[in-house]
Formats: C-alpha cells, sequence, structure tokens
C-alpha cells in the first residue's frame, strides 16, 4: 500500500516537472495576430482580434481570446447598464475557433509575428498567466480596453518602446466617433445607440495608435509596424500574413423599412402635419405636445442616468441632452393642461436656444450627432415655435 502510495506520488512529481519543461516554446513555434471580419450581431460588426500560439514540436495550436462573456451572467444587464461590462480572456484549440467562422462565413486573416526565441516566450508567458482563473476576468470597454486593444497592449509589453506603430496612409487625428462611423452603417439601429449615449470623449482627436480598438486598424497598423532588432536597426513586426478563411463581408446598408432614418423621417412627417393643421385652426392637439415632451424627457433620463450613475467612459459631456432635455418628462404631463403663463413660453425659448447651440456644436463638431435624429431634431423646432407662437398669441 505504502509502495502504491510513493509511486503515485512520484509519479505525479515527474508529470508536474514534464508540464513545466513543456511551457517552452520551441524554436518552430509561431506567434500569429488573428484578425476576422464583421458578423451579424451588433458586437460582431467591427470583427475580431485574437492571439494565436502554434508550435508543431508540441503539438500546440491555441488560440487565446479576450472577447469572451456570458448573458447569463449573475446581473449581467445591470452591470452592463452601470459601465461594468466584465469579459474572459479564454483558451481553447484554434480548430474550434476557426470552425466558429466558417459557419457564420466570417473571413479570418493572420499575420506571423516576426519574433526571436525570448520573445515567443514572453508572449506566451504573458497570456499563460492571464488565463488563471483570478486573472483572466477585466473590465471591458469597447473603445478602450477590448480585445483589439489587448493585442497592441501586449505586444508593447514584451517590446518596451521598441515597437512602433505609427502608420503614414492612415494618419492621425482622428476621432473614435468617426471610425467608428465608417465601420457601422449610419442609418442602424447599433450606430444610433452607440452616437446617442456617447459624449464628447469620442470626438476628440487622437494619434493612430488609438485606433486599435478596431481589429482593422490592428490589421493594419501591425501590417506596417517596425521594432528594434539586436543591431539596433528596425525591422519589419509582421514576418508573414495568411488568409485563413476568404468569405466576402455582408452588406448590411439595404433599405430597411423600420431603419431609424425611415421611422423618424414618417414621425416627422406626421408631427409637422399636425402642427400645421393646428397652426390653420388655432387650437393645440394635447397627445402631439405630451409625446413630444415625454419622448424627450425620457431619453434625456437615461443619458443623464448614464452620465451620473454609471461607470462607462464615454457616457459624460453628452450634449445630447441639449434636445432630450430631462425637464420635458415632467412638463409632459403639465400639458395635457391648457397653458397660458408666461413662463412655458420662456421655457420653450431656452429648449429653442439648446437646439440651436446642439446644430452649433455639431457643425463645428464638438460633437457629432447621430445622423438619424436630424428629422427629429427638424420636428422639435417646429414644435416649438408653434408652442411659443400659441402661447404668445393666448395671452392677448
Amino acid at each position: 500500500m505504502k509502495k502504491n502510495i510513493f509511486l503515485s506520488l512520484l509519479f505525479i512529481f515527474f508529470a508536474i516537472q514534464l508540464q513545466k519543461a513543456q511551457v517552452n516554446l520551441s524554436v518552430y513555434s509561431e506567434i500569429s495576430i488573428i484578425t476576422a471580419g464583421p458578423g451579424d450581431e451588433l458586437y460582431e460588426k467591427f470583427g475580431h482580434s485574437a492571439i494565436r500560439i502554434k508550435d508543431p514540436v508540441l503539438n500546440l495550436d491555441i488560440i487565446y481570446n479576450y472577447g469572451i462573456f456570458d448573458f447569463n451572467a449573475p446581473n449581467f444587464y445591470t452591470n452592463f447598464a452601470q459601465g461594468k461590462m466584465y469579459y474572459l480572456l479564454a483558451k481553447y484549440d484554434f480548430k474550434y475557433f476557426l470552425n466558429t467562422y466558417k459557419k457564420e462565413k466570417r473571413w479570418v486573416k493572420q499575420q506571423v509575428l516576426n519574433l526571436n526565441q525570448q520573445q515567443k516566450q514572453a508572449y506566451f508567458n504573458y497570456l499563460e498567466t492571464n488565463t488563471l482563473k483570478e486573472n483572466a476576468t477585466y473590465l471591458y470597454d469597447p473603445f478602450f480596453n477590448n480585445c483589439a486593444t489587448k493585442l497592441r497592449d501586449i505586444t508593447k509589453y514584451v517590446f518596451k518602446n521598441d515597437v512602433q506603430f505609427k502608420n503614414k496612409d492612415i494618419g492621425d487625428y482622428k476621432s473614435l466617433r468617426n471610425l467608428m462611423n465608417q465601420e457601422l452603417y449610419f442609418n442602424s439601429w447599433g450606430n444610433l445607440g452607440i452616437n446617442l449615449i456617447a459624449g464628447i470623449i469620442l470626438d476628440e482627436k487622437r494619434k493612430s495608435e488609438a485606433y486599435m480598438y478596431l481589429p482593422d486598424y490592428v490589421y493594419s497598423l501591425f501590417k506596417n509596424a517596425t521594432v528594434k532588432s539586436n543591431n539596433d536597426k528596425n525591422k519589419q513586426l509582421v514576418l508573414r500574413e495568411d488568409v485563413l478563411l476568404n468569405f466576402k463581408e455582408k452588406s448590411n446598408s439595404k433599405f430597411n423599412l423600420f431603419s431609424p432614418i425611415t421611422l423618424f423621417t414618417l414621425i416627422a412627417f406626421i408631427g409637422v402635419f399636425i402642427t400645421y393643421i393646428d397652426f390653420k385652426n388655432n387650437k393645440r392637439t394635447k397627445i402631439a405636445d405630451f409625446l413630444v415632451f415625454f419622448t424627450t424627457g425620457f431619453v434625456g433620463l437615461i443619458l443623464v442616468y448614464l452620465w451620473v450613475f454609471s461607470s462607462h467612459k464615454t457616457a459624460p459631456n453628452n450634449f445630447n441632452i441639449l434636445w432630450a432635455f430631462l425637464p420635458n418628462l415632467i412638463l409632459a404631463f403639465k400639458l395635457s393642461k391648457n397653458i397660458s403663463k408666461t413662463w412655458f413660453q420662456k421655457y420653450i425659448e431656452i429648449l429653442l436656444v439648446f437646439l440651436l447651440l446642439t446644430t452649433v456644436l455639431w457643425i463645428f463638431k464638438i460633437q457629432v450627432f447621430p445622423i438619424a435624429i436630424i428629422p427629429l431634431i427638424f420636428l422639435f423646432f417646429v414644435r416649438y415655435i408653434f408652442l411659443y407662437q400659441f402661447l404668445l398669441n393666448s395671452k392677448k
């Protein structure tokens, strides 16, 4: 019995030692940046980035994926609303990763990095440490800390100041919002939602390294990146590029009857028509005013909540609150009654000033607003002008 226990412990000891020996990559190993094309879901629209480590000597071919999250996790939606989006680094066989994208018909490319053995090992050790249970979860941010920025940050960690991601063809001083709008179809609900809840932090001009929150720019900037070699001369960071899956990108610019611009234009047309009839008959359709004020106030409530109470980095300093004015939510119920007081007129003057200020901020690109709201802004302007005139006449 004692002999069996001794042999078991001895076997475990040698197995552990063997496992430790296997974490040293061979000279035939490759580390690659993997870039995948966009998918159908909103969180797939920008594509995906990951790291692949392949070593034929160790029979190793695994993917390190920083894009794992669980809708069914406890308090997922509550945490999301508060800006606490927890993502996970997972490693698994690369064949499963590739099969997923093959089923979804999304292209996949790899860029094999030009690394020496020490740098390969540094990548591997870093990733292995981060896959540990206590390190795998991280606080996700779609613009500043996601599956794509992780690849940039890991590479900078390995190379310190020796890596340069500058690319003259891309150029500096673009805003993150501008880049996002190029990737996400302007007349989509996803584009509307992101632009609606994001403040002026997305409109700041940034250097090209900040563009790497998007997988496309990870691919482009790695492609042209350089790194210092042993003789202090710069060499290309990417040794070789391979197309692993070759599918055409799906177009998402088809006409949609329920797209934001189509729907909001219809609402604006109805609202302006009701206003015209009210003007002709010198009356006020109370339900129309209630809907305008309640809707703008309710949207304002959401934006103020995100600004003040959430941890979303992009939510503060969001001037969508100028047209989506929170106090409108309260006034919506007061407007259901007859109005003739002077302070209502003053209030509408403020709303008109805010609409003009929204236009000024947009023209000077201090904040770029969702294109889809243009019909609504027009409707609000027409309705507020009518209400101002109606109140003016009612005092006579």
